[in-house]
């Protein structure tokens, strides 16, 4: 194990140099593939992120902040806005697959980064598994609309939802495995395909929706006054994950000190702007109260306002793809943060083996998908939607404080961008981070610290030992670790 401390052994940091070579960033050379340019990344973003927060999580965050749901999602952007800025900043000096989790391993130190990297786990793993669970929704809405038939609820619900098993969420799971299987760059070309079909769906809703707008739906505004609108913005952030998404990539863009910060800042742009028009045009078009149940969803708003099936049947089916396109994206995202863990020996090397011929994680791929297809056919949605919330929020808090830090220990590190207004940008982030945590329920705190004595009991039972580092002095000089072979 070493002859350091256990003190040194926890915070011993990983250096930048080692990082960036292991990796290939300077050369072009990594393990993974570099076939990823802007568009496709600024489009995996997009693609990670729509569809999580606007297809369905109104349902349950219009009751909790009535039409002010607007503002909530206002407020969660401009959270997600704060923290992309030093996402863009970490992105653009370490451009590796572990985004959070590698920036906490370079600046925080070991244990820290551990963390992290389980509450990074914690937020794709259970995001993926919540978006999925509502695929079958609209599933259902597009059979109504087109055959008159839907799937029965034992078979398209989770229990606690009034079914046995989700089998279309498991399914869908299943379909993006098979893509990313194929390889990152085939993944990344149909999931911008399906992003462009989703916004011009979602612009179709804002369209019809606000002929249906009454400022009656408005009024009151804020009916459940400020403690609901920041609970709501509570439960939506996890919407805001695609933009974490963008780092996970880092090791297979060209050019990745100037793309991935220009990608992370055009997603939240992009992002932003339509959960807000989207938003907006819900609450104009019905009154808040009708949120509440499944049975509000975008497409039912459709029908009603213009008493015909297809524009909710093309809603669904945009529904349909958008959400396959958010699961595709956060599936890879989780397989390319448990490869960089396992290749600093912090998880099995099973992790962190690639396909010869594809360079993709094959084995990392199929059980993430597996754990995935579990949660989303038999756990509610509601509790997966508050747990990626706060694995989120914790990952973003700390890439805001590492920031400062790396600030301060390599001053001279190249950066292909620099957060504006530092100090105060990164602690905004943190406090933003810290008040949104705050508002939620107190079992998400519960299962949180379970899923964290977890982690606990796994890194002291098996990381530490097997930590690339284990021997290196607290302060390691800058070197070059070898990869491991597939």
């Amino acid at each position: 194990m070493g002859s350091t401390s256990l003190p040194h052994r926890l915070m011993r940091r990983k250096p930048v140099e080692t990082l960036l070579a292991e990796t290939g960033a300077e050369t072009d050379g990594g393990e993974l593939c570099r076939s990823i340019g802007l568009f496709r990344l600024t489009m995996l973003g997009v693609g990670a992120t729509i569809g999580t927060g606007i297809f369905f999580i109104l349902n349950t965050a219009v009751p909790d902040a009535g039409p002010a749901v607007v503002v909530s999602f206002v407020l969660a952007g401009i959270t997600a806005g704060l923290t992309a800025l030093c996402y863009a900043e970490f992105a653009s000096a370490i451009p590796v697959a572990g985004s959070s989790y590698s920036y906490a391993y370079a600046t925080l130190g070991e244990i820290v980064a551990y963390g992290v990297g389980w509450c990074l786990l914690l937020e794709y793993a259970v995001s993926a598994s919540a978006v999925s669970v509502g695929w079958g929704q609209y599933l259902n809405s597009l059979f109504s609309d087109l055959f008159g038939w839907r799937m029965p609820n034992t078979l398209s619900a989770p229990p606690g939802e009034g079914g046995l098993v989700n089998i279309p969420a498991m399914v869908l799971v299943a379909l993006c495995v098979l893509l990313l299987l194929r390889g990152a760059s085939e993944s990344a070309t149909a999931n911008a395909a399906m992003v462009g079909v989703k916004l011009v769906v979602l612009g179709l809703f804002v369209a019809v929706g606000l002929t249906g707008f009454s400022g009656d739906h408005l009024t009151p505004f804020a009916p459940l006054g400020i403690a609901g609108i920041s609970v709501a913005a509570s439960s939506i952030f996890f919407s805001y994950i695609g933009l974490d998404s963008v780092s996970t990539a880092g090791e297979e863009v060209h050019n990745p000190r100037r793309t991935l910060p220009l990608a992370i800042m055009l997603a939240l742009l992009i992002v932003t702007t339509v959960y807000v028009l989207v938003a907006l045009a819900a609450v104009g078009a019905q009154q808040w109260q009708r949120f509440e149940g499944q049975e509000a969803d975008l497409a039912a708003i459709l029908r009603d306002l213009t008493g015909a099936t297809w524009p909710s049947a093309v809603l669904a089916a945009g529904a349909i793809i958008s959400i396959f396109s958010v699961t595709l994206v956060v599936l890879y995202g989780q397989t390319r943060i448990l490869f960089a863990m396992a290749r600093d020996g912090m998880l099995p090397g099973i992790f962190h083996r690639i396909h010869p011929r594809t360079l993709v994680p094959v084995h990392n791929t199929l059980i993430v998908g597996a754990f995935v297809a579990l949660l989303a056919g038999f756990v509610p949605l509601t509790v997966l939607a508050h747990l990626t919330s706060m694995g989120t929020l914790v990952a973003f808090a700390v890439v805001s404080a590492g920031v400062i830090v790396l600030r301060r220990t390599q001053p001279g590190l190249p950066r292909g961008f620099t957060v504006p207004l530092y100090p105060v940008t990164p602690v905004l982030s943190v406090v933003f981070c810290l008040y949104l945590i705050r508002g939620l329920p107190p079992v998400t705190f519960l299962l949180f610290a379970i899923w964290l004595t977890a982690a606990a009991v796994v890194y002291f039972t098996y990381s530490v030992r097997h930590s690339r580092l284990r021997d290196a002095p607290p302060n390691p000089a800058p070197a070059t670790t070898a990869t491991e072979e597939p």
